[in-house]
């Protein structure tokens, strides 16, 4: 086992054997990202694809949470809008199944990212929230499409417009998630998955990826599209400056629609 690397961004790369175990390593801000973490991130997936001897990425949170989402104490605007688009879409598109080891919250982009990996194992304190209207912003990083393609259009709707935190088990019920785990035997249970899939037929794997994807997926180019739309023009607007500034004063925001 390599001794890992971490990036500008907060990524922990480490190598072990055919297994890239991708950590988001910000615990500070609940491995919340900026531009370069998403961007780092699509950078190392992008580079697991061209490599033969990897077999599968594992992405999971250091500390008590997989992913805030975007780091709203960073500039936060298209580019990392775009970063984080582009970090789900490699995670799509490589070959490489992807485990998301779901350790803790999973809000805003990082529920987003949870949701693009092909599986996904969470433990039981786990929860997925798209927390974006909080601050006055729509879903992204390709949360209009995996959400409702999950669960059906009331439930996506009800988790996008209210921001209710959706506990693992629940998540896992509806059929957001594939898996859930006490917390005591989460370990265990990434360990025995990572094995299963490294140890299995990559071919085979790289092209159930791309059908499943393709069938239950096909309009997740347009709904990035309209996120990227949508979203530059929300980040722009008063009620997001709002949202941000009651964010950091952990108050309530009042907003105006302007």
């Amino acid at each position: 086992m390599s001794d890992g690397t971490s990036t500008p961004g907060g990524i922990g790369i480490l190598r072990d054997g055919a297994v890239l175990r991708l950590t988001l390593a910000r615990p500070d801000r609940l491995n919340a990202l900026g531009t370069t973490g998403f961007a780092d991130l699509a950078d190392a997936v992008d580079e697991a694809d061209a490599d033969d001897g990897i077999r599968v990425v594992v992405l999971t949170g250091k500390g008590r949470a997989f992913c805030a989402g975007a780091d709203l104490g960073t500039v936060v605007d298209a580019h990392t809008v775009e970063a984080a688009a582009r970090a789900v879409l490699a995670v799509r598109r490589t070959g490489k199944p992807v485990l998301a080891a779901v350790n803790g919250a999973a809000a805003g982009a990082g529920c987003s990212l949870a949701l693009a990996c092909d599986l996904v194992i969470a433990r039981r304190s786990a929860y997925f929230l798209l927390a974006f209207a909080g601050v006055g912003l729509m879903p992204d990083a390709g949360a209009t499409a995996f959400v409702p393609a999950a669960i059906g259009r009331a439930r996506a709707m009800r988790m996008a417009l209210l921001g209710e935190r959706i506990p693992a088990p629940t998540a896992a019920e509806w059929g957001l998630i594939g898996e859930v785990v006490d917390d005591a035997d989460f370990d265990e249970a990434v360990a025995a998955m990572t094995a299963r899939l490294a140890s299995g037929p990559p071919l085979a794997y790289a092209r159930i990826k791309r059908a499943v994807n393709e069938a239950a997926l096909p309009e997740l180019t347009r709904a990035l599209e309209n996120e990227r739309e949508g979203q530059a023009a929300l980040l722009r607007s008063g009620d997001f400056a709002e949202g941000v500034a009651a964010f950091r004063d952990r108050r309530d925001p009042k907003f105006t629609g302007r």
